[in-house]
């Protein structure tokens, strides 16, 4: 990766790889399992010592969230690149910071 992966890629990648709307509850229990997995690799300290052996760490149980995340919002249509500047607007109302949102990285 050259750390340019943007949502919309990821969005795509797993539509094309992943995409039964006939699963939505399958994809919310597969979610929920992997937030469990990845709560019990926090509570262990489970850091990958590198980014080849993440099996069963912190690491690989993030990405595994983020994945299932995104299947659900693609089975909803959600655009998360939209959604994710709305969803800063309102958050920059309610939790100001100097940190801004910048659109388009």
């Amino acid at each position: 990766m050259d750390g340019k992966t943007t949502v919309k890629y990821l969005q795509n990648y797993i539509k094309q790889k992943d995409h039964h709307p006939e699963l939505l509850k399958d994809y919310f229990l597969k979610l929920s399992e992997e937030v469990g997995e990845l709560s019990r690799a926090m509570r262990k300290g489970m850091k990958a010592p590198n980014s080849r052996e993440i099996k069963g760490t912190i690491d690989e149980e993030v990405w595994d969230v983020i994945y299932y995340a995104i299947a659900i919002a693609n089975l909803y249509d959600i655009d998360l690149e939209e959604i994710i500047k709305s969803k800063e607007e309102i958050n920059r109302s309610r939790y100001p910071s100097s940190v801004t949102f910048e659109e388009n990285r």
